[in-house]
């Protein structure tokens, strides 16, 4: 991993833990109260306290072009903030990280259970789907939610197979699932080159953090809408079944 290039130890621990009004003064952001923790440690590489401070902004990455996008740790800084929990990091420069994650403690009685992803009613299809993203496993998880109700999907790992892929099998996709930020042809290029040849396949943008100035515009224009990234299995089945809704002729089958 590249926090340990020369290898090391990795030390995963959970726990309940109170948040004191001292610990809060000195750690803004966090709320004195019961959590639930997880920490993750290595004893790798460590960071500065420059890098440290930006490690939570959208696209902000010290790894070499092609090799990340710098979404992950904002993915995870939105997913901890949307459960009103609190996430630190230590980090010195040779000694390796700690990253803490708080999430608030449930208090009294407990909340009645969830349905199942089984037990509730996902919008279904059998339509063809182009997904196209560099990540491997965000590839994987998107493939293994349409498949299982009901999609077919085709995958494609950057932009330029993408176009590679669509240019094979046209007119019998019925979507695209197309990721803004990927090495070498990135989301915007690709459906501006989709657009070029005419193509009016529906398209769905999907990225951890909301496009923004120039890129905001020229997907407004081009594409049919956005999903957020880690997917959420109810909002992309919805968005999807929704913008294949708006089509009236169904494309041909894919052998």
């Amino acid at each position: 991993m590249p926090a340990m290039p020369d290898g090391g130890t990795l030390i995963i621990e959970t726990g309940n833990v109170d948040l004191d009004d001292a610990y809060c003064r000195s750690h803004v952001g966090a709320v004195p109260g019961s959590y639930a923790m997880l920490s993750v440690t290595d004893t790798g590489i460590g960071m500065d306290t420059n890098t440290r401070e930006h490690i939570f902004e959208p696209f902000f990455t010290t790894r070499e072009t092609g090799r990340g996008t710098g979404l992950g740790l904002a993915m995870v800084y939105g997913i901890v903030k949307s459960h009103n929990g609190y996430i630190d990091c230590h980090s010195e420069i040779g000694k390796g990280t700690v990253f803490s994650i708080y999430f608030p403690a449930a208090v009294g009685a407990h909340p009645a259970e969830k349905p199942s992803d089984k037990e509730i009613q996902y919008p279904k299809g059998h339509e063809s789907i182009l997904l196209v993203d560099d990540d491997q496993a965000v590839r994987q998880v998107g493939r293994e939610i349409l498949e299982r109700f009901g999609y077919r999907v085709i995958e494609a790992e950057d932009g330029e197979s993408g176009l590679v892929r669509y240019q094979e099998l046209g007119e019998k996709i019925d979507l695209i699932l197309l990721d803004l930020n990927m090495p070498g042809m990135g989301g915007v290029r690709c459906l501006e080159k989709l657009r070029e040849k005419k193509a009016a396949t529906p398209v769905l943008i999907t990225s951890g953090d909301a496009p923004k100035g120039d890129n905001k515009t020229i997907l407004d224009e081009l594409a049919q809408g956005f999903v957020s990234k880690p997917y959420e299995i109810g909002i992309l089945l919805t968005m999807v079944r929704k913008t294949l809704d708006r089509e009236t002729t169904p494309s041909p089958a894919i052998n």
